[in-house]
């Protein structure tokens, strides 16, 4: 992540600085903007879960099935 800033030529000072904007500019909504974000993670988290429990059950399901034709 550093050599992408790097390669951008942001140093640490110009973070600081853009972080600093960002804050002044969204410093009161910035709470509710990080709970949105989290729920967000997280919904797409148990969306991913939830792919991977329907993939295994698939695969269990055609597993059974193809032992009951032997």
């Amino acid at each position: 992540m550093i050599t992408l800033f790097a390669w951008m030529g942001l140093g640490t000072v110009e973070l600081l600085i853009v972080a600093g904007v960002i804050l002044l500019l969204f410093g009161s909504r910035l709470p509710k903007v990080m709970r949105s974000l989290g729920e967000g993670i997280v919904e797409f988290k148990r969306g991913v879960q939830g792919i991977e429990g329907d993939a295994s059950a698939d695969r269990t399901h055609e597993a059974n099935r193809a032992e009951s034709h032997r």
